[in-house]
């Protein structure tokens, strides 16, 4: 069945089973590896996309939910690694091994957009989804409070 979708702007038609999830989609289909697999439960948040601006687990989430529907990866945050996030992720120097950090700044970004200037429950509650195993998370708060600097908020 063909799906049509959007994907960081871009239009796609795949031809894949409706149930497919949206993970394997962007990854094995459209060949957006940025997003990655973790539990495959919706658990660890480092299969975190935006849907319509919402953050949203694509590791759980049907291909045919999001038809018609904007989707945006890690690679579609900005062109040029300038998204606010991003940025004060370099700064504070966030990452430690990587792996979950698209993850947890599409869920960052997505707290931004709806928060500018979060309280630390705020980041507390909107990035709860989402795991470290490094276990940088005082510094993924500090990397949001950084980008609500930048951002001018």
């Amino acid at each position: 069945m063909a799906i049509n979708l959007s994907i960081n702007g871009v239009s796609h038609s795949v031809d894949i089973e409706p149930e497919t999830p949206l993970l394997w989609v962007l990854r094995d289909a459209i060949g957006l590896t940025g997003t990655k697999y973790g539990c495959g439960i919706s658990r660890c948040g480092a299969c975190t996309v935006h849907v319509d601006g919402q953050a949203t687990k694509s590791c759980q989430t049907a291909v045919s939910a999001v038809a018609g529907k904007k989707v945006t990866t890690i690679e579609g945050l900005s062109q040029d690694s300038s998204h606010p996030v991003q940025q004060a992720w370099r700064e504070v120097g966030v990452p430690q091994c990587g792996y979950c950090q698209s993850g947890q700044i599409m869920s960052a970004a997505a707290l931004l957009q709806k928060s500018p200037k979060p309280t630390d429950r705020q980041i507390d509650e909107a990035m709860a989804g989402n795991i470290c195993r490094c276990g940088t998370y005082q510094r993924i708060k500090a990397g949001i409070r950084r980008a609500s600097q930048i951002s001018g908020a």
